[in-house]
């Protein structure tokens, strides 16, 4: 039984990631011990469960619907795994998150915390960067991504809510180039931007009857790390487009001043995804659960203030 589980577990991280290799780095094995589970388990099934070239592997017919089989037993018994400690109120077991780092410092981790105090037998593993992983190759149950998702098919979302975005500049900054007065006015100044964006950014916005407006700002600086873009601007280097819940305390304390404070910026939706392939174990949910508690609240109380 030991080995008819390790070779479907080496099957579903193979078929995961289109590689022994990798799969094998997630299993912590050699290429060569998954490789040899595998070729065990289409020998004992009958039946050949992939495509192999010499870079890539791809689930045959028989091999996806097995695979999709294969998920959902595996997912039954972690559950059924979890239900005997349901007694106690507990929940064990793994868990491996990515998200952003400035949210994860803030907001995130914090969360974890106090989970793992309150559940003894969970463990995390948090991974925080502004790059966007690939929960199925890189081995992540969970990942909470800001903006659109429209383009990362196969991932399953729930919703946060949406993070209040505001064009900020420090009163030095302004005091030398002069405060824009209109959108339009901001092709003139130079933007600070967060992301691998190019020469120019356009930044979306809508006016106090509802009007849709695009600006377009040379790009003075573009960097994927929120708070160097905050430190960038402090220094008044430019104008930004951040999250209030990340300039709150400066914009408070006067360091930097809103740009244009009539004209309201376009919000980013904040969405927890999962890979849709897979079951959703208690832990996941009390973690996801316990996310959104925070994440629905002190964003917006940081958006409404």
């Amino acid at each position: 039984m030991v080995d008819r589980l390790s070779g479907i577990t080496a099957f579903i991280h193979a078929a995961e990631t289109g590689s022994f290799t990798a799969a094998a780095q997630r299993l912590h094995l050699t290429r060569s011990a998954v490789a040899k589970r595998v070729a065990r388990l289409e020998e004992r099934t009958g039946a050949r469960l992939f495509h192999r070239t010499t870079r890539h592997l791809s689930l045959t017919e028989a091999g996806s619907a097995f695979y999709q089989r294969c998920v959902a037993a595996l997912a039954e018994i972690e559950q059924a795994e979890e239900a005997l400690h349901a007694g106690i109120d507990d929940i064990v077991g793994r868990l491996r998150i990515s998200a952003p780092v400035e949210l994860g410092r803030r907001f995130i981790a914090p969360v974890l915390i106090d989970l793992l105090d309150a559940h003894p037998r969970l463990c995390l593993t948090l991974s925080l960067s502004d790059r966007r992983v690939d929960l199925v190759e890189e081995g992540f149950d969970l990942a909470i991504r800001s903006g659109s998702l429209a383009a990362y098919p196969g991932l399953r979302a729930r919703p946060f809510g949406q993070q209040a975005m505001v064009l900020t500049a420090a009163p030095s900054y302004l005091a030398a180039k002069g405060a824009p007065t209109t959108p339009a006015d901001l092709s003139t100044h130079q933007a600070l931007a967060y992301g691998q964006v190019g020469d120019q950014v356009e930044w979306h916005m809508s006016t106090a009857d509802a009007r849709s407006l695009t600006a377009t700002l040379p790009t003075r600086l573009a960097m994927d790390d929120l708070a160097g873009l905050l430190a960038a601007c402090e220094a008044g280097l430019g104008i930004a487009r951040l999250p209030v819940w990340l300039v709150r305390g400066q914009l408070d304390g006067g360091t930097l001043v809103t740009v244009l404070p009539t004209v309201s910026q376009a919000a980013y939706p904040l969405s927890a995804v999962w890979p849709s392939s897979r079951q959703m174990p208690r832990k996941l949910r009390v973690v996801m659960d316990a996310l959104a508690q925070t994440l629905q609240t002190q964003v917006a109380i940081e958006a409404l203030r």
